[in-house]
């Protein structure tokens, strides 16, 4: 189903391990390749909850162009990495082409700070609802919301609807 195509995630410390484990072997069950970019390559970050995870690359220098989607799972990580002009100029390219822009939970907060979700319809933790208003979100309180390349969701719970969401990007 999604055969040829590359979906990039970041990692770092303290990320919400299901936000990134539960997409990523979602995308490795419909065809995708899944890559993990964190901070340093072949680091091996610990999840909220303690499952490991080894960054495949570097968030330094990417290209882009080589990826159909960007997820950004929640957690701590993402208010570290959100200060990273990297992470921001990757998450703007990925908007910037019409690709997928995927955010859940505490993700959110890196569309924020790349100033990407200005008149964007999304959802996200009840917890950054006034950070997404306050970006120019139009914000919804729903398990999942697909604006155009843009998909988020709210927690954990909503993993279901959130990778259905994401998936129907692809189709």
């Amino acid at each position: 189903m999604l055969s040829g195509k590359t979906i990039l995630a970041f990692v770092g410390t303290d990320y919400e391990d299901l936000e990134l484990w539960y997409p990523k072997l979602r995308f490795i069950e419909a065809g995708a390749s899944f890559v993990t970019a964190g901070p340093e390559a072949g680091k091996t970050y610990t999840g909220k909850n303690g499952y490991p995870c080894k960054s495949d690359i570097a968030i330094d220098g990417i290209d882009t162009s080589t990826y159909d989607g960007l997820l950004c799972g929640g957690g701590w990580m993402p208010d570290k990495l959100r200060r990273d002009p990297e992470v921001l100029r990757i998450t703007q390219e990925f908007a910037a082409a019409g690709k997928m822009v995927a955010a859940i939970c505490h993700g959110g907060w890196i569309p924020i700070s790349a100033n990407v979700y200005r008149g964007v319809r999304v959802t996200g933790s009840p917890g950054i609802k006034d950070d997404l208003i306050n970006a120019g979100c139009l914000f919804e309180d729903a398990s999942v919301v697909v604006d155009r390349h843009f998909v988020s969701s709210r927690r954990p719970d909503d993993l279901p609807d959130f990778c259905k969401g994401m998936l129907s990007l692809f189709e």
